[in-house]
């Protein structure tokens, strides 16, 4: 019987955004494999930790592609990522909470792209005079991240309702990002 890798690399993300602590022997029951198995496929958590972050990339770029972020007012391409970027929230709650993929060397060049095309959303929608000029594009950038975490955690927990992810997400952080006339 063949596996299939990406069932298995969702039945992992399932599980570790869940329970980021479980091990490769439970990972394997989640995905219906022996342990063996999937060690075949990868020999250890961190091989498993570092497809799930290729994953992940994958996935977060794919939510760029789609959701058009150099098109528009940069409020509607923000509301419109995070929309896109659901699916994907608890991988990537997940991924956030893995320090080694973001320290040395070793990182991953894929969160550059990604850091920089949101890093530069935000910096048009400060030249556009949609966002406060008095935050960098990189702390938004790092908010947007804690927040797509925060809500993938409050989803699963069943603190929030899925439906309002969204909304929830972008009105914090657009309410707290959007330029305000001074008196």
């Amino acid at each position: 019987m063949a596996v299939d890798r990406e069932q298995v690399l969702r039945s992992a993300a399932a599980l570790l955004t869940r329970k980021s602590t479980a091990t490769m022997d439970e990972v394997a029951r989640a995905a219906g494999l022996s342990r063996a198995t999937l060690h075949r496929h990868f020999a250890g958590r961190d091989a498993l930790v570092r497809a799930l972050e290729s994953l992940g990339i994958a996935e977060c770029e794919a939510a760029l592609a789609a959701a058009r972020t150099d098109e528009g007012p940069a409020a509607e391409a923000v509301r419109r990522l995070v929309r896109a970027m659901e699916p994907s929230a608890g991988l990537l709650a997940f991924l956030y909470t893995e320090n080694q993929l973001f320290e040395g060397e070793e990182q991953n060049e894929g969160w550059a792209r990604i850091d920089a095309a949101l890093t530069e959303l935000f910096r048009r929608g400060q030249e556009s005079g949609e966002f406060r000029i008095d935050l960098t594009p990189v702390w938004l950038t790092e908010a947007l991240y804690g927040l797509l975490a925060s809500g993938a955690w409050a989803v699963a927990e069943g603190r929030v309702a899925r439906n309002d992810f969204t909304h929830m997400i972008v009105e914090l952080l657009l309410g707290g990002a959007l330029r305000r006339e001074e008196p």
